[in-house]
């Protein structure tokens, strides 16, 4: 098997995998999205009663939303995350008490009129922890409403909650081949203005593949193609794979934990079949 990348940001891979099939792709986008773990808040704390700023006046503690609902949206903002750092709160030597090493507290104080937003959520301790992406809007506080929340994020994986899921939007597909008979081709064109990805370009008098990568098989172009003389078929044992992160965890980060932990359960698999065998 090789592994050939194509495209890698800090929030998105993209790469080739040769010498396979789709059971290890789709074992791959398994364990990307339910075992490889991340930060995420799991407990919110609403302080009750008249809030008062440094004037004096009293503000309503509450929102237009349920407490519920501002939790909820509050868990889905993505939280960095250091796996060199923190510990599942369950495995942490404070026995699940909660401590610098299993968990990151944040703060959250803001009064009306305003939009909240998850940049407003202010970690109790290392500035590295702040949220990056601070424009994700919360709920939107009225005149004398206001809110005041201690929130707790800690380690969990996809498999628990949607929340704590690494990996985004993972797909996989057979590679494209696409192939044209460039003696046959009248170059109407038609083919390249059909492509929904653009795969198909018209260069030095003839129809080429110049983004075979982009092809999601769709045979839009066989279609529509008179002369008939483009065929477009998989390519067995070659797989394009794609996912995103939220931002907590870079991309290949996610992918190398994902490798790793794919590589531990096949480990553990083999172990339990040669004592089967004996």
């Amino acid at each position: 098997m090789k592994i050939d990348i194509t495209e890698m940001t800090p929030t998105k891979a993209q790469f080739v995998i040769s010498d396979t099939n789709p059971a290890f792709a789709n074992a791959l986008r398994r364990v990307i999205t339910s075992d490889v773990p991340k930060m995420a808040i799991d407990n919110v704390e609403f302080h009750l009663g008249p809030i008062m700023d440094e004037k004096g006046q009293a503000f309503e503690s509450v929102s237009p939303m349920f407490d519920e609902v501002v939790a909820h949206r509050l868990s889905m903002v993505p939280v960095p995350t250091d796996l060199e750092t923190f510990n599942f709160r369950s495995k942490c030597s404070c026995n699940g008490e909660g401590c610098p090493s299993c968990t990151i507290m944040y703060s959250l104080n803001k009064k009306g009129p305003c939009t909240v937003y998850s940049g407003d959520l202010e970690p109790v301790g290392d500035a590295k922890f702040r949220i990056k992406d601070d424009l994700i809007p919360i709920v939107k506080l009225s005149d004398d409403q206001a809110l005041l929340i201690y929130a707790t994020a800690e380690l969990g994986t996809g498999k628990q909650h949607a929340k704590w899921q690494a990996a985004i939007g993972a797909g996989y597909r057979f590679f494209a081949k696409i192939e044209i008979d460039h003696a046959k081709c009248d170059l109407g064109s038609s083919c390249v203005k059909v492509c929904p990805k653009g795969v198909l370009a018209k260069e030095e008098k003839k129809i080429v593949a110049k983004h075979p990568e982009k092809c999601n098989l769709c045979r839009a172009c066989v279609e529509v193609c008179d002369a008939g003389v483009i065929k477009v078929s998989p390519i067995p044992g070659k797989i394009l794979f794609r996912f995103e992160t939220d931002g907590s965890l870079q991309a290949k980060e996610v992918l190398t934990r994902g490798l790793r932990a794919l590589e531990e359960k096949f480990d553990g698999l083999r172990e339990q079949i040669s004592t089967l065998e004996e």
